[in-house]
């Protein structure tokens, strides 16, 4: 006789029988990977997706097909300007009974696979990018059924996704701004990756307010890296080595910012009576690093919250529309810069740089 009744989820048993393993190997593969061989893994991986089997099942929203569960992808979980930005997003996800896992594209080609399973089983019910890049093809057809995604920090119209951040063209238009007001005329960039829309906006603002003061733009004095310590610094190098070195920087990143404040000591040089140097983001170490570092400082916590809110809205139905959402940020004036001193001239010292 016909029963007409939705079918009952799937059990791990179903997917052992669908591996051709045991029960205890399929928990083992789920919760301790590393126990097992790959290609034990890649069977059970195959018959979780093959069988539709969700782990998280026993959760209590669980008849509603909701994991209560909640991934925040990092583009590099060791730079401290995301870990405010996290802590906002996990008080707002733990508030309303979510939990978030944490997903590091610093590897993305290692993680890939592991956070499309995630999507597949349907083990995470939204997500929040930190960053621009997603470490999988939205448009591939076996990826259509994606959660709910909101993007924090980064902007990229393109995506057409939910998005808070701040003006990034504005907030380094006012950080270059600062420094020409001080009197500086020559003002270097120490630019994040060039393919980054948040690093182009502030490359934009770098070259904006350089030209409302008629200070023609030296592509000597625009140098990349990534976002690390020693990428300011390597940068600096190159800069101090040029004919007519800059007596101010702006960096991308308070990280940029401190690797040339380092570098410019290594060089006898004074921050900021010989090098004013701006950084961008105020992270914990802006402030106890000597001298305390001028800097954009945004709203971390602030953008972590408002991007949970808005994926929340996502989860409860609610339409949220593709838009942004700007929050403000302000340049914060300590001590790594200062006045350009006229009378003293560090001409003499070129070489030694070289």
């Amino acid at each position: 006789m016909e029963q007409n009744h939705q079918a009952p989820a799937a059990t791990m048993k179903d997917v052992a029988e669908k591996a051709g393993v045991s029960t205890a190997t399929v928990s083992r593969a789920l919760m301790n990977p590393e126990k097992v061989s790959a290609a034990t893994r890649q069977k059970v991986e195959q018959a979780v997706i093959a069988v539709g089997y969700a782990p998280h099942g026993l959760t209590r929203n669980a008849r509603r097909g909701e994991t209560q569960t909640i991934l925040v992808v990092v583009p590099d979980i060791c730079d401290p300007f995301f870990s405010e930005i996290i802590r906002g997003v996990e008080v707002t996800a733990a508030h309303e009974g979510y939990l978030v896992l944490i997903g590091d594209c610093a590897h993305q080609n290692q993680q890939e696979k592991t956070f499309l399973d995630l999507l597949l089983t349907r083990q995470i019910d939204g997500m929040v990018l930190l960053g621009s890049q997603i470490p999988f093809d939205p448009a591939n057809d076996e990826q259509r059924n994606l959660p709910p995604m909101v993007m924090a920090n980064e902007f990229a119209p393109e995506m057409s996704l939910p998005t808070v951040h701040i003006d990034n063209l504005t907030a380094a238009f006012e950080a270059v701004n600062h420094l020409l007001q001080l009197g500086h005329r020559q003002i270097a960039c120490i630019g994040g990756p060039e393919e980054m829309p948040l690093c182009q906006y502030r490359t934009q603002g770098y070259i904006q307010a350089l030209r409302r003061s008629n200070i023609a733009v030296d592509p000597t004095y625009i140098v990349r890296g990534d976002f690390s310590f020693e990428a300011g610094a390597q940068a600096l190098k190159q800069l101090m080595a040029l004919p007519q070195p800059p007596r101010a920087l702006f960096c991308h990143s308070d990280m940029l910012a401190l690797g040339a404040m380092n570098q410019a000591k290594r060089l006898g040089l004074r921050v900021p009576q010989d090098l004013s140097i701006v950084g961008f983001d105020d992270i914990e170490l802006a402030r106890y690093c000597e001298p305390p570092l001028t800097t954009v400082t945004q709203p971390r916590y602030q953008i972590g919250r408002e991007a949970m809110l808005l994926l929340l809205d996502e989860l409860q139905g609610k339409r949220v529309n593709n838009g942004s959402r700007l929050l403000d940020a302000e340049l914060t004036v300590r001590g790594s810069t200062a006045a350009r001193e006229e009378a003293r001239e560090i001409t003499a010292l070129f070489g030694y740089f070289q």
